[in-house]
Formats: structure tokens, sequence, C-alpha cells
């Protein structure tokens, strides 16, 4: 081969080098952006003849299906509307809007084929997508959504042993069928991912955590009770000023006594606080399948909002301790440090699909659970078990005990809005059985008129443990 044919040959072969990689960053490399993108008519022309999967709950209820509309297009419907708005969401494909799962999985639901079958176009042309099938449990939904009784909050429950999703309940929530209308008691804010409340006392978990797992305390440690004590240069009581001189560390989360736990967090410190709060998820949007844009970081915040960056010398450590400090958390974080604990200190990543099963009922994808990370040792684990478990039994979290059940929690009552207002942001969060736990949950009221903890929110997750675990989960 003479030298100008080699280089007409080197040029040929460059060219369709650069044609080959040209055309794959759109078919293969960077499909899903292109799919993804809301100016990208063909996909919203394609999409709206695509007869989307369905949403399916634990129990076979259908939460999101597709209906024939004009000239072979679909639209979608949502049967159970209100319940499952927010973790369902909706999907406009003619607007190329869509929230929730319709979003986080829709390429599952479209039936997107990827990989070299995208390069030589669809090997069979779908125009149905795949069911996809979530953990979501519809009795407990509606057990959360009764007993919010209109109130403005979050119930969240998880299984700790798989990380899926049974329940996330949220009001005021919206029809997703309908998902531009407005109105006083209608909000498409998911409230369990995408709002920050303080988490007050159930906090003290973690603040337990580090202490116990770090090595500088147990169970049984004694610990000052007094009240008030000066924590960061100014002055912290204990609730009605309560003074309760030396205590352990199991009577001071059985009696959430804050001055103990506002010490524990400043002799622990900055620096191993953060790491145990990292571990929990804290300072990082959760790894749930659901639009990143639709969840929020829990972390602490500066007086003038701004988010402080872990382990910083500005945060109050000891009262970030006790829940307070500036600190904001979602109601899915809180469930997320009941889960770690009941699971024997590993948190696996929380998820709501399970699987996607094609038209033909195969099995296409399956949806694992997978480990978070390890927060604590097991040994930990139960020692934090055992001291839920006594504030259930003996101390503020009593109203959560549900009979022959042993139960492990505990309770919240932070204060909000301005002083003298009596307002605050009553919590519970906390697993059952206690000794082999299948439920984990966080519940919050915003902004009650003087509840707590104890009496507003525990009632509401015990009665969701309660069917959750009526059911066999």
């Amino acid at each position: 081969m003479n030298v100008p044919i080699a280089r007409l040959f080197g040029v040929i072969i460059l060219l369709f080098t650069l044609l080959v990689v040209w055309t794959s960053r759109w078919t293969v490399f960077e499909a899903g952006a292109l799919n993804n993108d809301v100016l990208n008519r063909r996909t919203l022309i394609d999409e709206l003849k695509i007869k989307r999967g369905r949403i399916i709950a634990d129990d076979g209820t259908v939460l999101a299906r597709s209906v024939p509309a004009a000239g072979g297009t679909y639209t979608r419907f949502y049967p159970t509307s209100n319940l499952f708005s927010q973790p369902v969401g909706y999907s406009i494909a003619a607007q190329g809007r869509s929230a929730g799962l319709e979003r986080s999985r829709g390429e599952a639901l479209r039936g997107v084929q990827t990989g070299l079958s995208s390069i030589f176009g669809q090997l069979s042309p779908r125009r149905v997508g795949d069911d996809v099938y979530t953990s979501l449990d519809p009795k407990a939904q509606r057990v959360a959504m009764q007993e919010l009784a209109g109130r403005a909050g979050s119930v969240v429950a998880l299984d700790p042993r798989t990380g899926a999703v049974k329940v996330m309940f949220a009001n005021p929530g919206y029809n997703n069928n309908h998902p531009d209308a407005t109105g006083p008691n209608i909000s498409t804010l998911n409230r369990s991912t995408q709002a920050g409340y303080p988490p007050g006392s159930t906090f003290k978990v973690v603040t337990a955590t580090a202490a116990i797992d770090s090595g500088e305390y147990t169970p049984n440690s004694i610990i000052n009770g007094d009240s008030p004590k000066v924590i960061s240069g100014v002055p912290l009581a204990n609730d009605l000023n309560q003074d309760f001189g030396p205590i352990t560390l199991t009577k001071a989360l059985t009696e959430s006594v804050n001055t103990v736990f506002a010490q524990v967090a400043e002799k622990v410190g900055r620096g191993t606080m953060t790491k145990y709060m990292k571990r929990f998820g804290f300072y990082a949007k959760p790894p749930l399948d659901y639009p990143p844009e639709e969840m929020v970081a829990s972390r602490p915040f500066s007086p003038s909002g701004h988010p402080y960056p872990p382990a910083s010398p500005n945060e109050d450590i000891g009262r970030i301790g006790i829940g307070q400090g500036g600190l904001e958390v979602t109601p899915l974080q809180m469930a997320m440090v009941a889960a770690a604990v009941a699971n024997g200190g590993k948190l696996m990543t929380p998820r709501l699909a399970t699987k996607a099963v094609d038209q033909d009922g195969r099995t296409v994808q399956t949806y694992k659970p997978s480990v978070m990370s390890q927060v604590m040792s097991p040994t930990t684990a139960q020692d934090l078990t055992q001291m839920m478990k006594t504030v259930v039994e003996e101390g503020t979290g009593t109203p959560a005990q549900l009979g022959g059940i042993s139960v492990a929690g505990k309770t919240g009552t932070a204060q909000v809005g301005t002083a003298g207002s009596n307002l605050t942001q009553p919590w519970f969060i906390g697993f059952a059985p206690a000794d082999n736990p299948r439920v984990a949950v966080a519940v919050t009221i915003e902004r009650s008129n003087g509840g707590f903890g104890a009496t507003v929110a525990a009632p509401i997750a015990r009665d969701v443990m309660k069917t959750l675990l009526s059911e066999g989960q």
C-alpha cells in the first residue's frame, strides 16, 4: 500500500471513529439527559404515545396507570389521589413535567431500552412501559392520613431490615390528578423529604450513639443533671428548670434531660459528633430513589439561615446535641436514625421501589436492599435499644406502648416561633418489636399549639406501627 492510499485509509478510519463517538454521545453516553430534556420535543411527542407502566403498592393496589387520550396518546390517572401523591408524584408528558416516583423511575415506566440497541434504534419499538412495584402500604398510609387529621406534619415508616419505605405521608398534600390546583390546604411540598424541622430531644439518640460507640460513655455513666448549666457561654435549662442531680445516661434519656446531653455532646466533641451524624446520613441528601431536587439535607444552620459546614467551629455543639442550635432535619432522616439502631447499627439505603415487571409478567429489574453505612457497633445498638425501651416503658414515651409488643422510642418537643407563642414541634421516633424490629417510624406535627411529642406524635406512631405489624410486615 503506497503512502497516499495509507493516508486516505487513515483519514477514513478517523472520520468513522468520530462518527461512532458523536452518535454514541446521544444514544448511549448522554441518552438519559437527552430523554429527560424538557426542550426535546421529539421526546415529548414519543412519550405521549407511550402507555407508561403502572405504579403498584405492596398489596397490589394500583397507585398510577395510563388511560387512553386523543390521537393515540395517553394521560396518567391516580386512583388514590391525595393518599399517595407525595411518594408517587405525577407525570404530565405534554408539558415535560414529572415528580416523585414518576420522575425517578421514569425510564422503567417508559420501558426505555439502553445500551448498544440504542445505537441502531429500538430493536423492538415499545409503546408500553414496565410496571414499578413499591413497598408502600395502603392500610398504614391511610392510618397516617387519618391520624394527622388535617394537621400539617409527616409520618414516615421504614422496614429497618431492608430500608423499604412502608409509609410516606405528609399534610397538606395535593391531588396528583390535578397537581396545579391551588388552595389553603393544598401543597406539592413533600414535608417528609423537603421540610426541615428542629428535632428536639429525638436527636438525643444520635448524641447517645456518638457517646457510647466512641467509648466516652456507657449507659451507666453518671452525669450531673442540675439546671441550668452553662453551654457555649449561655445558660441552658431543663424542662421546668428541673434539677436531677447525678444520674445515669440511661435515666437522662428516659427523662429527656437537656443539661446532661448538652454536656455529653460538648465532651464527645464537635469532630466525633459530626462523624456519627454523617454515618446516619446528615449533611447529605438521602440516597432514596426519589428526585434529588425533591429532597433536602438534614444539618445545622446559622441564625442567618446559612448551612454550617460539617464540624464548623461556629456550631453550638452542646445545643445541637439536644436537637436545637439551628439543627433542621427531615422526617425521613429521623426515621433513618431509628432504623439504624433497630437494625443492629447497620443503616440500609432507603428505597421506594422493589421491582420492575414487563407486560409479559417478567421481572426485568429487582431493586435489592443495600447497606448505606455501619453507623455503630451491634453492641452499641443493643445498649441504645434497651435505653429506648426504658423511655417507652417508664419515661416520656409511654403513650407509644403496644400492649404485648415491646417498643423502643424517643419523644421530642422543640420550641418554635417567637418567644411566648406556645408553638411547638412535637416528635416521636421509634421501632417495634424492640427485640426483633420490623418497623421504624418517625412522626412530627408542624407548629402545634402547645403539643408534646408524648401526647401528640407518639400515639400516631403507635397506631402506624400496630397496623404494619398486624399485617405481618
